[in-house]
C-alpha cells in the first residue's frame, strides 16, 4: 500500500509541474549534511499515514482510522485526499496504489465511505490480483462491514500470497462466522419450539 509506493503520494499538480520542468533547469540542492527539502508537518502526516497502515494491516480498524484522521489533520482534510486521489486516478487509472489509496481516504472521511472504499479496493484487486497487502485491506473492510465470508476468502487469498499475519484474522473471521451459525441455529430451533 503506502509504504510500497512514496510516488503515489505525490499530488497530482505535483506531477505536472515535475513533467513540465524545461530541460537543463537544475533545482537547487543543499550542500550541508542538516538541511533538508522535507517539510516536517509532510513527514509526521507520512509517518501517521504509514502507522495507520500498520494498524489497518493488523486489523485494527478504529487506530488506523485514528491515525489516519491525525494524517489528514496534518495537512489537508479528508475530502481533498479523496480529490488528490480521484485526480490520480484519472491521470493513471491503471494504478493498484491509487485506488487502495483512495480507499483509505473514503475510510478516514468524516462521513466514512466502506462502500467506496471496497469499490475502489476491489479495482485495484483487480489490477493487481496477486497483491497480498490489496487483499489484506480489502479483507479488513469486508470484514468491518460484516461481509465475513467474503473477508474470510480476502484473507485466505492474502495468506496464501505470503502475509502471515492473516492467519490470526481467519481464525477470527472463521470464528465469527461459526458464532453467526450456532446463533442462527439457536434461533431455528427456538422458533420451532
Amino acid at each position: 500500500m503506502v509504504s510500497r509506493n512514496y510516488l503515489s503520494l505525490i499530488e497530482p499538480e505535483v506531477w505536472v509541474n515535475l513533467a513540465s520542468k524545461p530541460r537543463g533547469v537544475r533545482w537547487a540542492t543543499s550542500v550541508t549534511p542538516h538541511s533538508t527539502a522535507s517539510d516536517p508537518a509532510e513527514v509526521e502526516a507520512l509517518k501517521c499515514l504509514e502507522q495507520g497502515t500498520a494498524k489497518l494491516e493488523e486489523g485494527d480498524v478504529e487506530a488506523a482510522k485514528s491515525l489516519y484522521k491525525r494524517s489528514a489533520e496534518i495537512k489537508r482534510n479528508a475530502s481533498s485526499l479523496i480529490a488528490a486521489w480521484k485526480e490520480s486516478i484519472i491521470l493513471q487509472p491503471s494504478s493498484p496504489d491509487a485506488h487502495t489509496n483512495l480507499a483509505s481516504a473514503y475510510i478516514i472521511s468524516p462521513v466514512s465511505r466502506p462502500d467506496l472504499a471496497l469499490h475502489h479496493l476491489e479495482i485495484a484487486s483487480s489490477l493487481s490480483p496477486e497483491d497480498p497487502e490489496i487483499a489484506f485491506n480489502l479483507a479488513a473492510v469486508l470484514e468491518a462491514t460484516g461481509k465475513l465470508e467474503e473477508a474470510l476468502a480476502q484473507y485466505q487469498r492474502s495468506k496464501d500470497y505470503g502475509v502471515e499475519r492473516a492467519s490470526v484474522h481467519i481464525r477470527n473471521v472463521s470464528a465469527k462466522i461459526l458464532g453467526q451459525r450456532v446463533k442462527a441455529a439457536q434461533a431455528s430451533e427456538t422458533s420451532e419450539s
